[in-house]
């Protein structure tokens, strides 16, 4: 079964950051048109990364960037208290952020792709670093302005390396002897 089209991934990722921006952060967000997939990956990123892995018959990454200063407003709306630097309560905000926004993309993803599971987020706090996915895949962008700053909401689909893995015996799955 093919991949959904990039700009139907791009729309699945606009509905997503959309919903969990309005509903959950009474935040307003708006598109813009987004980076080419060269400059996505060759410029250092500066402030918080947030990625989720995918998995299923196809398999991936979504990742939620932003300033520190922004991921600090989030966090501020998010829990209702004034935060003026990134700390543990950032981090652990834009995990959660990224969660919803990746969750209500798989959920639009799955209706093309068969069901999908969702890694424990990983945050990333700094500068001068990059990203990128070390399998070939589908890229989708969107790019946000929220709260007059850029916000990028990136998933990388591949097909997954089995579609039916064998099974196999270990801690989880004791082999069964028949006597």
């Amino acid at each position: 079964m093919p991949a959904p089209s990039s700009q139907t991934v791009v729309q699945i990722i606009q509905a997503a950051a959309h919903e969990v921006f309005t509903t959950m952060l009474g935040m307003e967000v708006t598109c813009e048109r987004p980076p080419s997939e060269a400059a996505a990956f060759l410029a250092p990123a500066e402030g918080v990364v947030s990625l989720v892995g995918l998995t299923g018959r196809w398999a991936g990454t979504g990742c939620v960037s932003c300033s520190g200063p922004l991921a600090c407003r989030v966090t501020s709306r998010m829990l209702m208290t004034p935060v003026t630097a990134v700390g543990e309560e950032v981090l652990d905000v834009m995990a959660e952020v990224t969660n919803m926004i990746i969750g209500n993309v798989k959920a639009g993803l799955e209706e093309a792709l068969g069901p999908m599971g969702l890694s424990t987020p990983t945050v990333v706090y700094g500068r001068n670093f990059s990203t990128r996915n070390v399998r070939d895949g589908q890229l989708s962008i969107s790019r946000f302005r929220l709260d007059g700053e850029p916000l990028e909401v990136k998933i990388c689909l591949a097909p997954g390396l089995q579609a039916n893995p064998p099974a196999r015996h270990g801690p989880c799955q004791p082999e069964v002897s028949q006597r």
